[in-house]
Protein backbone atom coordinates (compact mmCIF):
# COMPACT_ATOMS: atom_id res chain seq x y z
CA UNK A 1 0.00 0.00 0.00
CA UNK A 2 1.02 3.68 -0.40
CA UNK A 3 -0.09 5.53 2.72
CA UNK A 4 -0.03 9.43 3.10
CA UNK A 5 -1.42 12.17 4.91
CA UNK A 6 -3.41 14.93 3.49
CA UNK A 7 -5.34 17.78 4.35
CA UNK A 8 -8.86 18.66 2.29
CA UNK A 9 -11.64 21.17 3.37
CA UNK A 10 -9.57 22.08 6.58
CA UNK A 11 -10.11 18.10 7.90
CA UNK A 12 -6.42 16.20 7.96
CA UNK A 13 -7.19 12.30 6.83
CA UNK A 14 -5.40 9.38 6.34
CA UNK A 15 -5.01 8.16 3.05
CA UNK A 16 -4.22 5.62 0.30
CA UNK A 17 -3.05 6.17 -2.69
CA UNK A 18 -4.05 4.17 -5.95
CA UNK A 19 -3.42 5.57 -9.26
CA UNK A 20 -4.61 9.63 -9.65
CA UNK A 21 -6.65 8.95 -6.73
CA UNK A 22 -6.36 9.24 -2.58
CA UNK A 23 -9.02 6.93 -0.55
CA UNK A 24 -9.91 8.27 2.81
CA UNK A 25 -9.14 5.63 5.29
CA UNK A 26 -9.41 7.28 8.53
CA UNK A 27 -12.83 6.41 9.62
CA UNK A 28 -12.16 2.79 9.12
CA UNK A 29 -9.03 2.90 11.20
CA UNK A 30 -10.33 5.22 13.46
CA UNK A 31 -7.82 7.98 13.39
CA UNK A 32 -6.50 10.25 11.35
CA UNK A 33 -2.75 9.93 12.30
CA UNK A 34 -1.17 8.03 10.73
CA UNK A 35 1.62 7.26 13.42
CA UNK A 36 -0.99 5.83 15.51
CA UNK A 37 -1.75 3.14 12.63
CA UNK A 38 1.80 2.26 13.10
CA UNK A 39 2.02 1.84 16.60
CA UNK A 40 -0.96 -0.40 16.68
CA UNK A 41 1.82 -3.52 15.16
CA UNK A 42 -0.92 -5.05 13.42
CA UNK A 43 -1.64 -5.11 9.35
CA UNK A 44 -4.50 -2.54 9.07
CA UNK A 45 -7.26 -3.77 7.68
CA UNK A 46 -9.18 -1.40 5.18
CA UNK A 47 -11.66 -1.22 2.32
CA UNK A 48 -10.91 0.70 -0.53
CA UNK A 49 -14.42 -0.27 -2.22
CA UNK A 50 -16.21 1.86 0.75
CA UNK A 51 -13.66 4.34 1.47
CA UNK A 52 -14.91 7.64 0.14
CA UNK A 53 -12.30 8.56 -3.20
CA UNK A 54 -10.97 12.38 -4.07
CA UNK A 55 -8.53 13.16 -7.19
CA UNK A 56 -5.01 13.22 -5.71
CA UNK A 57 -4.46 16.99 -7.27
CA UNK A 58 -7.71 17.98 -4.93
CA UNK A 59 -5.60 17.44 -2.15
CA UNK A 60 -3.06 18.68 0.14
CA UNK A 61 -0.26 16.32 1.03
CA UNK A 62 1.14 16.82 4.12
CA UNK A 63 4.20 15.18 6.14
CA UNK A 64 2.92 11.00 6.67
CA UNK A 65 3.24 11.76 10.40
CA UNK A 66 6.40 13.32 12.98
CA UNK A 67 7.72 10.21 15.05
CA UNK A 68 7.84 10.79 18.61
CA UNK A 69 11.42 10.15 18.87
CA UNK A 70 14.87 11.79 16.84
CA UNK A 71 15.10 10.63 13.52
CA UNK A 72 17.92 8.33 13.41
CA UNK A 73 20.72 9.11 10.53
CA UNK A 74 23.28 7.30 9.06
CA UNK A 75 26.50 8.94 7.66
CA UNK A 76 28.68 8.53 4.95
CA UNK A 77 26.96 5.11 4.26
CA UNK A 78 27.57 5.42 -0.07
CA UNK A 79 31.62 5.14 -0.63
CA UNK A 80 31.59 7.41 -3.41
CA UNK A 81 30.13 10.37 -0.40
CA UNK A 82 32.45 9.17 1.83
CA UNK A 83 35.21 10.57 -1.22
CA UNK A 84 33.79 13.47 -2.02
CA UNK A 85 33.53 14.66 1.91
CA UNK A 86 36.40 13.98 4.06
CA UNK A 87 37.96 10.76 5.36
CA UNK A 88 37.09 11.34 9.11
CA UNK A 89 35.32 8.39 9.98
CA UNK A 90 35.63 6.78 7.23
CA UNK A 91 34.69 2.62 7.57
CA UNK A 92 32.90 3.49 10.48
CA UNK A 93 29.02 3.44 11.57
CA UNK A 94 27.87 6.63 11.46
CA UNK A 95 24.80 7.46 13.86
CA UNK A 96 23.42 10.91 14.48
CA UNK A 97 19.75 12.29 14.88
CA UNK A 98 17.23 15.07 14.12
CA UNK A 99 14.59 16.68 16.01
CA UNK A 100 11.43 15.39 15.38
CA UNK A 101 10.45 19.37 15.12
CA UNK A 102 12.42 19.31 12.27
CA UNK A 103 10.02 17.72 9.89
CA UNK A 104 7.88 18.81 7.27
CA UNK A 105 6.03 17.61 4.71
CA UNK A 106 6.31 17.89 0.45
CA UNK A 107 6.08 21.49 -1.47
CA UNK A 108 6.47 22.34 2.37
CA UNK A 109 9.06 25.68 2.74
CA UNK A 110 12.63 24.68 4.25
CA UNK A 111 13.74 28.09 6.00
CA UNK A 112 17.01 29.37 4.83
CA UNK A 113 18.07 30.77 8.51
CA UNK A 114 20.48 32.88 7.60
CA UNK A 115 21.33 34.17 10.69
CA UNK A 116 22.29 31.26 11.54
CA UNK A 117 24.05 29.56 8.68
CA UNK A 118 25.29 30.12 4.99
CA UNK A 119 26.38 26.96 3.97
CA UNK A 120 22.81 25.38 3.84
CA UNK A 121 22.73 21.98 1.81
CA UNK A 122 20.79 19.15 0.91
CA UNK A 123 20.98 14.88 0.94
CA UNK A 124 18.75 13.14 -0.66
CA UNK A 125 18.18 9.98 1.48
CA UNK A 126 15.66 6.76 1.57
CA UNK A 127 14.27 6.03 4.80
CA UNK A 128 13.04 3.13 6.97
CA UNK A 129 9.77 3.09 8.62
CA UNK A 130 9.77 0.89 11.95
CA UNK A 131 6.57 -1.35 11.97
CA UNK A 132 7.14 -3.29 14.96
CA UNK A 133 9.13 -2.88 17.81
CA UNK A 134 12.34 -4.83 18.96
CA UNK A 135 15.41 -5.16 20.28
CA UNK A 136 18.53 -7.73 19.30
CA UNK A 137 16.32 -7.67 16.10
CA UNK A 138 17.28 -10.82 13.26
CA UNK A 139 14.59 -11.21 11.37
CA UNK A 140 14.34 -7.53 9.74
CA UNK A 141 11.72 -7.78 7.26
CA UNK A 142 9.16 -8.74 10.37
CA UNK A 143 10.19 -4.79 11.26
CA UNK A 144 9.55 -3.07 8.41
CA UNK A 145 6.14 -0.60 8.05
CA UNK A 146 7.30 0.95 5.05
CA UNK A 147 9.39 3.42 3.19
CA UNK A 148 9.98 7.10 2.31
CA UNK A 149 11.76 10.05 1.00
CA UNK A 150 13.94 11.76 3.15
CA UNK A 151 16.13 15.50 2.65
CA UNK A 152 18.33 15.74 5.36
CA UNK A 153 18.63 19.35 5.25
CA UNK A 154 22.11 20.32 6.67
CA UNK A 155 23.83 23.44 7.94
CA UNK A 156 27.52 22.37 6.85
CA UNK A 157 29.02 25.27 9.21
CA UNK A 158 27.42 25.12 11.76
CA UNK A 159 27.45 21.10 11.65
CA UNK A 160 31.29 21.41 12.16
CA UNK A 161 30.60 23.76 14.81
CA UNK A 162 30.12 20.67 17.32
CA UNK A 163 31.11 17.33 18.05
CA UNK A 164 27.34 16.00 17.27
CA UNK A 165 25.72 16.56 14.01
CA UNK A 166 22.35 17.31 15.99
CA UNK A 167 22.39 21.29 15.87
CA UNK A 168 23.32 21.53 12.24
CA UNK A 169 20.39 18.78 11.20
CA UNK A 170 17.83 20.06 13.12
CA UNK A 171 16.69 23.47 12.54
CA UNK A 172 13.64 24.04 12.34
CA UNK A 173 12.05 22.55 8.58
CA UNK A 174 14.98 20.93 7.87
CA UNK A 175 14.21 16.92 7.89
CA UNK A 176 11.13 17.21 4.97
CA UNK A 177 9.83 13.56 4.40
CA UNK A 178 7.32 12.14 2.04
CA UNK A 179 5.13 12.37 -0.23
CA UNK A 180 4.02 8.77 0.73
CA UNK A 181 5.09 5.55 2.91
CA UNK A 182 5.19 2.52 0.63
CA UNK A 183 4.92 -1.19 2.29
CA UNK A 184 7.70 -3.29 1.23
CA UNK A 185 5.80 -5.18 -1.08
CA UNK A 186 4.90 -2.85 -3.47
CA UNK A 187 8.59 -2.07 -3.82
CA UNK A 188 11.38 -3.99 -6.12
CA UNK A 189 14.84 -3.37 -4.81
CA UNK A 190 17.55 -1.80 -5.72
CA UNK A 191 16.13 1.64 -5.59
CA UNK A 192 16.87 4.59 -7.63
CA UNK A 193 17.68 7.96 -5.66
CA UNK A 194 18.00 11.10 -7.78
CA UNK A 195 18.27 14.60 -6.53
CA UNK A 196 18.21 18.00 -8.37
CA UNK A 197 18.26 21.62 -7.23
CA UNK A 198 16.14 23.94 -9.41
CA UNK A 199 16.13 20.98 -12.46
CA UNK A 200 19.68 20.39 -12.42
CA UNK A 201 20.50 16.74 -11.04
CA UNK A 202 23.16 16.50 -8.42
CA UNK A 203 22.40 13.03 -7.05
CA UNK A 204 22.27 9.66 -8.89
CA UNK A 205 22.82 6.78 -6.50
CA UNK A 206 20.85 2.97 -6.17
CA UNK A 207 20.92 1.61 -2.62
CA UNK A 208 22.46 -1.62 -4.10
CA UNK A 209 25.69 1.10 -3.02
CA UNK A 210 24.84 1.03 0.75
CA UNK A 211 27.96 -0.05 2.28
CA UNK A 212 25.59 -1.28 4.92
CA UNK A 213 22.40 -2.30 3.60
CA UNK A 214 19.26 -2.04 5.65
CA UNK A 215 19.24 -5.42 7.02
CA UNK A 216 22.41 -4.46 8.90
CA UNK A 217 21.73 -1.19 9.89
CA UNK A 218 18.43 -2.26 11.84
CA UNK A 219 20.32 -5.20 13.17
CA UNK A 220 23.19 -3.00 14.62
CA UNK A 221 21.10 -0.33 15.78
CA UNK A 222 18.74 -2.96 17.94
CA UNK A 223 21.61 -4.33 19.41
CA UNK A 224 20.80 -3.44 23.16
CA UNK A 225 18.65 -0.77 22.27
CA UNK A 226 15.01 -0.72 21.30
CA UNK A 227 13.39 0.71 17.95
CA UNK A 228 9.55 1.41 18.69
CA UNK A 229 7.12 1.29 16.35
CA UNK A 230 7.27 4.48 13.88
CA UNK A 231 10.76 5.40 14.14
CA UNK A 232 12.33 6.68 11.14
CA UNK A 233 16.13 5.30 9.73
CA UNK A 234 17.69 7.42 7.38
CA UNK A 235 20.09 5.13 5.83
CA UNK A 236 22.72 7.62 4.15
CA UNK A 237 22.78 10.04 1.22
CA UNK A 238 24.63 8.85 -2.33
CA UNK A 239 27.53 11.48 -3.80
CA UNK A 240 26.31 14.52 -5.61
CA UNK A 241 25.96 17.03 -2.09
CA UNK A 242 26.80 20.53 -2.51
CA UNK A 243 29.21 21.23 -0.14
CA UNK A 244 30.92 17.94 -2.11
CA UNK A 245 31.18 20.26 -5.36
CA UNK A 246 34.18 21.75 -6.14
CA UNK A 247 33.86 24.92 -5.39
CA UNK A 248 31.30 23.68 -2.81
CA UNK A 249 27.56 25.19 -4.20
CA UNK A 250 25.18 25.34 -1.86
CA UNK A 251 21.41 26.55 -0.85
CA UNK A 252 20.28 29.78 -1.68
CA UNK A 253 16.68 31.73 -1.30
CA UNK A 254 14.38 30.77 -4.04
CA UNK A 255 15.82 27.14 -4.69
CA UNK A 256 13.88 23.92 -5.32
CA UNK A 257 14.95 20.61 -4.10
CA UNK A 258 13.36 17.94 -5.26
CA UNK A 259 14.11 14.16 -3.90
CA UNK A 260 12.94 11.44 -6.27
CA UNK A 261 13.15 7.33 -5.36
CA UNK A 262 11.77 4.84 -7.51
CA UNK A 263 8.61 3.50 -6.80
CA UNK A 264 8.09 5.80 -3.87
CA UNK A 265 7.48 9.23 -5.36
CA UNK A 266 9.16 12.85 -5.10
CA UNK A 267 9.85 14.77 -2.67
CA UNK A 268 9.62 18.83 -3.12
CA UNK A 269 10.48 21.80 -1.00
CA UNK A 270 11.42 25.23 -1.61
CA UNK A 271 14.08 27.32 0.40
CA UNK A 272 12.87 30.68 1.41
Amino acid sequence: MKWCTYERDGEVAIGIVEGTNVYDVSNQLHTNALLEVIAREFEPDVDLDVAPRYPLESVKLLAPYRPLKNVICIGKNYEEHVKEMDTAGAGKLVIFTKAPTSVVGPDAVVERHPELTDQLDYEGELAVIIGKSGRDIEHVEEHIFGYTVLNDITARDVQKQHVQFFRGKSFDTFCPIGPYVVTPDELSFPLTIETTVNGELRQAGTTADMIRPIEELIRTLSKGMTLEAGDIIATGTPAGVGHGMKPPVYLQTGDTVEVSISGIGSLRNIIV
